[in-house]
């Protein structure tokens, strides 16, 4: 693909996974962020169907996290470092909005991977998502806050009607 959307999913996995940290150790880090970078990946294929929709995103970039950090309250320390700019420029908040309902809702979650069968991008198969859409008990107790319905619906419905539409819709005729 030549429109790359790799900057664009980590910053917004990694936007996830500090608004809303794993407990625990190095393993439950490294589940935690398989798990988001799954959602934040299909979101953006979801968000990003095309070539072009990518290249586009990737020529203006994605808008950044200064709302998403207003909604969590992290408009403090965090949010202002120096070294936090430049990565924070890449959060993109619909994207992130419908990564945190993937993350909550498994029957969307599914669906949301069934649909990017009929886009653009590389879809290796739902195996390739299973964390997302199948995690396991290790999984799940390492994303407590990440998969916490309540802590996450603020984020969630900033763009719930979007990935409802997308879904029904389907990304390929989304445009």
């Amino acid at each position: 693909m030549p429109a790359d959307l790799a900057p664009l999913i980590s910053a917004t996995t990694q936007w996830l996974t500090r608004a809303f940290p794993a407990g625990g150790g190095a393993l439950t880090a490294a589940l935690a962020e398989a798990q988001a970078r799954q959602a934040v990946t299909v979101a953006a294929w979801l968000r990003y169907p095309t070539d072009l929709d990518a290249a586009l995103v990737a020529l203006v970039g994605p808008g950044g996290s200064a709302r998403l950090d207003a909604v969590t309250g992290a408009h403090g320390h965090e949010a202002t470092e120096p070294q936090d700019l430049a990565w924070r420029s890449w959060v993109d908040e619909v994207v992130a909005s419908w990564a945190a309902h993937l993350l909550t809702a498994p029957d969307a979650a599914r669906e949301a991977v069934k649909a990017l069968e009929t886009g653009e991008h590389t879809c290796p198969g739902p195996a390739e998502f299973r964390r997302l859409t199948e995690p396991s008990a290790h999984d799940l107790a390492a994303t407590a806050l990440l998969r916490h319905p309540d802590l996450l619906e603020p984020i969630a419905r900033l763009h719930h009607a979007g990935l409802l539409d997308r879904l029904r819709l389907g990304p390929a005729r989304a445009r």
